[in-house]
């Protein structure tokens, strides 16, 4: 018996030490069974992903933004457009690129796919984000709604050029294909919090 308690003894000084390591190794777990599901199903994975990761943003630009309770429609919303959109958008947008351009990788196919990705699907998801976020997030008048697009696109549009091209070059050239979307996620999920920041700062400034 008193061997058995002293065994017993060990296992339990043995878990409480090994605290930190069963952690890491859940994390490992949990990140195995993520690339397993985003292998068999990469679609819905990459929605999935899409949307916690606006999900989150969203939590994180509301709480900066001085909000006491977060807005649930908003977030719900928000969700709802990287679940539906994003990740759909992008899951495709990137196996027609690979397509066309037959999956090379070097410097000067890497520079088409950003160009033509500049060129195309970014004034498109600026335009269509600031519809949806006027039209349905705000539920502003739609002849209001297309006033404050013609004012704020511009901008917005010059301020995308600016950063997200060197995105689309890390991504094109060192992720994976199927990292992609993913990566591309998680980028506009610090994106919008550090808009959202800059504006903040912008507004107390002006005050």
């Amino acid at each position: 018996m008193a061997t058995a308690a002293g065994g017993g003894g060990g296992r339990a000084g043995g878990w409480k030490g090994g605290g930190g390591e069963g952690e890491a190794s859940l994390a490992r777990r949990a990140w195995r069974q993520y690339l397993v599901q985003l292998q068999q199903h990469p679609l819905r994975t990459k929605m999935i992903t899409a949307g916690c990761l606006a999900g989150l943003s969203d939590s994180v630009a509301q709480k900066l933004s001085g909000y006491q309770k977060i807005e649930k429609r908003r977030l719900l919303l928000k969700m709802l457009f990287g679940f539906a959109y994003g990740g759909p958008f992008g899951h495709f947008l990137h196996k027609v690129l690979d397509y066309i351009f037959k999956g090379k990788k070097d410097t000067k196919t890497v520079a088409k796919k950003v160009l033509l990705e500049q060129l195309t699907s970014s004034p498109w998801n600026n335009m269509l984000f600031l519809f949806y976020y006027g039209y349905v997030v705000e539920r502003r008048p739609l002849k209001e709604v297309k006033n404050r697009v013609k004012k704020q696109y511009p901008s917005v549009q010059l301020s995308a050029w600016m950063f997200w091209p060197i995105v689309g070059w890390i991504n094109h050239q060192y992720m994976p294909l199927q990292f992609r979307v993913i990566f591309h996620s998680f980028v506009a999920c610090c994106w919008g919090i550090f808009l959202n920041l800059r504006a903040r700062a912008m507004s107390l400034k002006q005050a």
